[in-house]
């Protein structure tokens, strides 16, 4: 089965971009990285998408993540495309401040397993689906949603799991369900409640459930 795993090693691919030949690693640097396809140039949900993305890049600059994203048409295509998705913004003379992968091969699709077999073009050749990959600073896949090819991406979700992907590779803690930074945090079950007493002197609370059990555990960070 083609495709990537949470853990894998990214590919450190090489591609013809909006900004010229890139080798995927070498372009992510120490950074963290988000990558994000679309089935096609110039069509309508892709449109909107990409100018919700340019519309809110300081925020992924502000987390140092590296956004590029990926098409299956050409770079004179990408090229043409992103002055309308910016025109979308009312944002006409300002380039697109990331760069856009031409996969009109499909070849980087098929690798990483994004082709929607439900969505094909004119010719009966499947689009590329909706997929987000968050791939961190040592080149391993952090996280990946697919979407299909007719339903657009909630780009403050991104935002709020790159939080989350970033908190908690650096605190032994895990953010429950709907959460947001700045909202308590759950202790991860493998620290016993002295290590978490010594690692969160903010306090820790425990839920008291019929169970007994003192599984749910919070605190501040």
């Amino acid at each position: 089965m083609p495709g990537i795993l949470l853990g894998d090693v990214f590919p450190n691919f090489e591609a013809d971009t909006t900004i010229g030949k890139i080798k995927f690693h070498d372009f992510l640097g120490d950074s963290w990285g988000i990558l994000f396809s679309h089935p096609r140039d110039f069509t309508p949900v892709c449109t909107t998408e990409l100018a919700c993305a340019a519309k809110i890049s300081n925020e992924f600059k502000k987390r140092s993540v590296k956004m590029i994203a990926l098409s299956i048409d050409s770079v004179e295509d990408h090229k043409g495309w992103s002055k309308d998705v910016m025109a979308f913004n009312s944002e006409g003379e300002s380039p697109l401040p990331f760069p856009i992968i031409a996969d009109d091969k499909r070849e980087l699709s098929v690798q990483l397993g994004m082709l929607d077999p439900d969505e094909k073009d004119k010719d009966g050749i499947p689009l590329t689906a909706r997929c987000v990959f968050v791939i961190g600073p040592d080149k391993k896949l952090k996280l990946s949603i697919l979407y299909p090819a007719t339903t657009g991406r909630n780009f403050d979700e991104l935002l709020r799991v790159i939080d989350s992907l970033q908190l908690t590779a650096q605190k032994k803690v895990a953010t429950p369900v709907d959460w947001k930074p700045g909202d308590e945090v759950m202790v991860i079950p493998s620290l016993s409640d002295a290590e978490a007493a010594s690692l969160f002197p903010s306090g820790v609370t425990t839920k008291d459930l019929p169970s007994g059990k003192k599984y749910l555990r919070y605190t501040k960070v």
